[in-house]
């Protein structure tokens, strides 16, 4: 793909990449086994949430593999999300070969944790390949026999932008243990040819207690400098007083903006806090649609067919404030408009547009008063403690 040139401070991108959008399900795990099948040198995957289920297996069996065969393997899980692995999945890894470290928050248990929560989900083999989305290692996020996977997307890249990865994923790697006495890696990669291809990828951060809160900005950059058209798909909606500040105004210079959300969560209590802003949503001309053939689990944003953001952050205050969040800014015209015929084909196969005196119709009184009550649930939590709702399936 060839660079697009924009009035937008390229600074902060790299240059020689290729990129691929990777729809969630089967496609992602292949890509991800390929990935870690190339690696030669090293190989790092960082994740939320891993299951010890078919899906888990495979890839875990995937990993060990490629220890065997030399590879340097480092596996990082949130101490949290992840700690449903039995001690014998994860002796076998290391026996393996395997290098696993746990991500800690201050303080766990099973219901709760208090801290930061490793929440991005990377791959990078050798420096040289990535893959960075929204998807955990489940079967939920796969395509199996019963049940097509949870609507996610990740971005598979080549070139200048996976050494960056690389690079991050030994930082977190070094910072994650409390233990004073862990043994640290080196950022040492082998040398790669610089590529002749180039499209515009941007690595983004979002750790509020380190200071780096560059994903966030990535969203006001998205909504200050739409000319024509937003398109954003969230999983857990529930944005600050800025965003909505600069979506009004956006919309108020003529941008369209379409919002594609969940219409059956896992988080049933964000679903119901959620449709609390449904009103604020139709009162400003922002269009809805909910996601229905299955869960909506996806965080990619597109604005006037030349921009996209992929990754692991969701609009809502634990991702700005809470938690260590990955994602990638691709500036290229090739890249956007794939990813907007994605998003209309979805809009019109597998959505419903909540039309605003048909949701109205329907949503009582009683009803109205228990989305407000959610809501406010929600935003306490927020700010009063990083709280993480219990998966439906513990």
């Amino acid at each position: 793909m060839q660079a697009v040139q924009t009035n937008t401070n390229t600074r902060l991108y790299t240059a020689h990449n290729t990129v691929q959008l990777i729809r969630g399900g089967r496609q992602y795990f292949r890509s991800l086994e390929e990935l870690i099948a190339r690696a030669n040198h090293t190989f790092h995957l960082q994740t939320y949430i891993y299951d010890e289920d078919e899906t888990g297996k495979q890839v875990a069996e995937a990993l060990k593999k490629a220890a065997q065969r030399g590879v340097k393997v480092y596996l990082l899980l949130d101490g949290y999300a992840s700690q449903g692995l039995s001690k014998e999945f994860i002796h076998d890894l290391k026996a393996s070969g395997v290098l696993f470290r746990w991500f800690e928050p201050i303080l766990k248990s099973r219901h709760f944790y208090f801290g930061r929560r490793l929440h991005h989900k990377v791959a990078v083999a050798d420096g040289c390949y990535s893959l960075v989305g929204g998807v955990n290692i489940s079967n939920k996020y796969n395509d199996m026999p019963d049940q097509p996977a949870w609507l996610d997307w990740a971005v598979l890249s080549h070139g200048e932008v996976s050494a960056q990865l690389h690079r991050i994923c030994v930082r977190v790697w070094n910072r994650s243990d409390w233990n004073p006495q862990k043994k640290l890696i080196k950022d040492v990669l082998p040398e790669h040819e610089l590529l002749k291809d180039k499209c515009l990828v941007r690595v983004r951060v979002n750790d509020w207690v380190r200071g780096r809160n560059q994903i966030s900005r990535t969203y006001l950059e998205m909504l200050r400098n739409a000319d024509r058209s937003i398109t954003i798909m969230s999983s857990y909606f529930l944005p600050g007083r800025t965003i909505k500040r600069n979506m009004m105004a956006a919309v108020k210079r003529g941008v369209k903006v379409k919002l594609i959300i969940a219409g059956y969560s896992d988080v049933v209590i964000a679903k119901q806090a959620e449709r609390w802003m449904y009103a604020w949503l139709f009162r400003h001309g922002i269009e809805v649609y909910e996601y229905k053939k299955n869960v909506l689990h996806g965080k990619i944003s597109t604005y006037d067919g030349k921009f996209v953001t992929v990754g692991s952050y969701n609009l809502n205050n634990i991702s700005a404030f809470a938690s260590v969040e990955l994602n990638l800014d691709i500036m290229n015209e090739a890249f956007a408009g794939k990813a907007k015929e994605s998003f209309q084909y979805i809009i019109d196969n597998d959505c419903e547009k909540v039309v605003k005196d048909e949701f109205s119709h329907k949503n009582h009184i009683l009803l109205q008063f228990w989305q407000w009550v959610c809501y406010q649930l929600i935003q306490v939590s927020f700010f009063l403690f990083t709280f993480y709702f219990k998966r439906q399936n513990d």
